[in-house]
Order: C-alpha cells, then structure tokens, then sequence
C-alpha cells in the first residue's frame, strides 16, 4: 500500500494519505450489489435479477460507492495507519481525494498524533499523610454494610417511605400528549434516589400497592429536549409492589452467616482487611495527590481531535454503565435534564486531566526504563480468561496485537506509580485539611 505522511500546521495534526487499487475497490462495489440486488426493481427484469451495468447506467456508476467505501475502509484504513508509523491518538477525518472508475481511489486521512509532554520534578514530591488507623466506628460501619448485604427484600403492604424500592408503570403527557422516552413497564424506583425528574419520587410517599398516582412535574426551562422544556407533564403512575429491606441483627448468626465462628471472630477478621484496604488507599490517595501536583507544573498542548475522542470513548463507557443498571441514555439524559453535548461538555475537564495523566505516566515509564514483562501480560491475559470463562490459550490467539500494547501500557502506568510513590515525601495535614476532614467525618455520621 502506498502511504504518504504530511504534517500539518495544527501542532500535533497529521494527514495520511492511502490508496485503494481499484480492482480491490470494484470487488467491494461487486459486494455491495450483490447485497442489494434483491431490493433492486427495474421494468424488464424480475426483482434481484437486474445486472450490475444496466443499474450502473441508469443510475450513474457511483450508485454503489458510498457502500463500497464503507467496506473496504475497515481494512485499508488500519493498514496505512500502521504504515504510516504515527502514535495516532483520534479518531481519523477521513476525506475521498480521488475516486474514477478504473483509477486508484486515493483516500486522506487527519488523526491527531500522541503530544510531547514536558515534565519538572516527578521524583519527592510532597504528599499529606493519610492517617491508616481503623477504629471501632470503622469496624461497626462494616457490620452495618454485611447487614445491608445480607438485607431481605421483602414486599409491604404499608405506604411508601423514602427507601423503599416502588415497583411502577409510569406514562408522561404534556398537555395529554405522550412524548418520548415517557413510558416504563415495572420499572424498580429506588425513592429518594434521585434517578427521575426533582419532585418526581416526592410525590410517590405515601402511595400503596394498586394506587395509580398522577405526579406532576415541570421540565427544567434549559430541558435537553426543546419540546419538553419548562412545560408541565403529568406522569400516570401505577404503583404494583411496594418493597422494603429488612436488616438481620448484628449478631453470631451474622457472623455465622459470613462463615466465621462468632461475632468477634468476624470483627478480627474486618479490622485485617480495613487495616489492608485503608493502606491501599493512603497509597492511592498519595499517588493521586502526587501525579496531580506533576501534571499541574507539566507543559503539553492536547490536540482538540483528541480530547473529543476521548470524550466520546468516555461517553460511551458511561452508556454502557447506565444500560447495566437498567435504563438507557436517552432515558438518563430525558430525566436527567441533561443534553448528549451538554454531558459531553461537562466531562472535558476530567477528561483533560485524565490524558495529561496518561501522557505523564507514560513519559516516567519511558524516562525510567519501566516496561511491561512477558510473564506480567499472560498474568493478566490469565485473569481475563477466568473472567470470562474461557481457555487462556484461545484468549490468547483472539486478542488483538493493539489490546496486548494497551495491556502492557497500562503494566508500565502503574509501575511508573509506584516509581512516583516511592519517591514521595510525606508532610503532616495543615490544619486547614484535617479541619475539612472532621467537618466530612461529621457530616457523614449525621
């Protein structure tokens, strides 16, 4: 494949170009028409039975084109990426320079390339130090936890209280119009949650099982949908099932339950693992603390092509986290008062400091000499197949070269934390800090 290099002006932007041998071409256009040859109908011939050149002359030869770009740009664009020998870090604009019947089609692409960053000191660098002490409070937080997990959830015939889980059909109108997005069939609503509309969840207090409740509320006048923006809709509720959790008590049945031998075996057992996971986080904390203070001094300028590709990686991670929990995006954002730009918006800060990071890390990585082993990638190629259930030989053969380099770049980020971390030079909290730490500690037992 032929593939040519051009920087461009926009630091950081490139432009590839990559041609398409138009017998390859004129094989995906062949796909492409035998796929929808049995939707084509013209007066003469019987339906899936109308040559390729009696189409092509009534309609032009690129009728099929746009298809036939479509099938052969999965494959070729990869390749003059990898030839093109750039650290590509967007997704690709990709533009047709060329396309003439029995010519080579000539396509550009502009990525965005992996930026220079330049850091100051990254090694005894100042971090709070995180007290690890686990007391009684900590233990009893614990045994309230096991509680809740052990917690029956038990249908009641009472009126619904905050924390209860209603099992409801719910259909919104605005002026008795249905809109979209509007409906749900036995949909668990946790109240108090906070999930639907301010008000939304308020007005269920109270109801029973078989009541049907008219909740009324006002979208927010900067509502995503334009139609439904600072109107007043009506969400007809039908209220199934009023569920609640009931909490065993604290006790050697509890602990019994958790497989020990008795409640103090048990509280042993959770001041270990406090002690370990409260040490884990001081660690993570100072690391955090560490690697934000680095990359606040450090110097980099992010293509814009890449912090949008980020964002929509991000977004979409989020969609699938919604959809796990039960609800789509579009019902997230309907209820959430929120627009698809507006979240995407909204994340680019975090975003910006999530690609700093990475950028950073992997510099100190690459300064230091901190590489990813053989051995570390089959551990991990081995925890993902007992993830998945799957033989550790076949995982291995079907992972992509592109997923085993991001493996081994996460291995040599994390080592380059632990570099930052034992470097680290702790100081004692300022006043300032451990009074806003009693102040959290405070609120969160009331």
């Amino acid at each position: 494949m032929s593939v040519k290099v051009e920087n461009l002006e926009e630091k950081n932007m490139s432009k590839i170009t990559f041609e398409v041998p138009f017998d390859e071409f004129n094989k995906a256009v062949e796909k492409v028409y035998n796929k929808q040859k049995s939707r084509i109908s013209v007066p003469g011939f019987r339906k899936g039975k109308v040559p390729r050149a009696m189409v092509e002359k009534m309609y032009g030869a690129e009728v099929f084109y746009e298809d036939a770009i479509n099938e052969v740009l999965p494959e070729a664009y990869p390749k003059a990426a990898e030839e093109s020998g750039l650290d590509i870090v967007s997704r690709p604009e990709i533009d047709i320079e060329k396309l003439e019947k029995g010519e080579t089609v000539i396509f550009t692409a502009v990525v965005a390339t992996r930026p220079e960053i330049t850091l100051k000191k990254y090694e005894g660098v100042s971090v709070t130090k995180v007290d690890t002490k686990v007391t009684d409070e900590d233990i009893e937080a614990e045994l309230k936890k096991e509680q809740e997990k052990n917690a029956r959830e038990v249908v009641v015939e009472r009126a619904i209280e905050t924390g209860d889980v209603a099992v409801i059909d719910f259909d919104g109108s605005v002026d008795g119009v249905p809109f979209q997005g509007g409906k749900g069939d036995n949909y668990p609503l946790e109240i108090g949650s906070g999930t639907f509309i301010p008000g939304f969840e308020d007005q269920l207090i109270g109801a029973k099982t078989g009541d049907e409740v008219d909740v009324k509320v006002t979208f927010p006048a900067d509502y995503q949908a334009d139609d439904l923006a600072g109107k007043d809709a009506v969400f007809k509720c039908t209220v199934h099932e009023v569920k609640a959790k009931e909490l065993p008590a604290i006790d050697d049945d509890l602990a019994d339950d958790a497989g020990f031998d008795s409640l103090d075996a048990f509280k042993a057992d959770i001041k270990e693992r406090l002690e370990k996971q409260k040490a884990e986080s001081a660690k993570s904390a100072q690391i955090d603390e560490a690697v934000a203070a680095i990359i606040e001094e450090a110097e980099v300028e992010i293509p814009e092509a890449m912090i949008n590709t980020q964002v929509e990686q991000n977004f979409a991670n989020f969609a699938n986290r919604i959809m796990a929990q039960g609800m789509n995006i579009e019902q997230y954002l309907q209820f959430s008062g929120m627009t698809e730009e507006a979240m995407k918006e909204q994340m680019k800060p975090s975003t910006i400091e999530q690609i700093k990071t990475t950028l950073a890390l992997d510099k100190i990585a690459k300064e230091q000499n901190l590489e990813a082993t053989d051995a570390e990638v089959d551990e991990e190629i081995e925890n993902m197949a007992k993830m998945y259930g799957m033989e550790v030989d076949k995982l291995k053969d079907i992972i992509p070269e592109s997923e085993k380099k991001a493996m081994k770049d996460e291995i040599a980020a994390k080592k380059a934390m632990d570099y930052i971390y034992d470097k680290r030079k702790e100081k004692a909290a300022t006043k300032k800090k451990a009074a806003k730490k009693d102040e959290a500690e405070a609120d969160a037992e009331a």
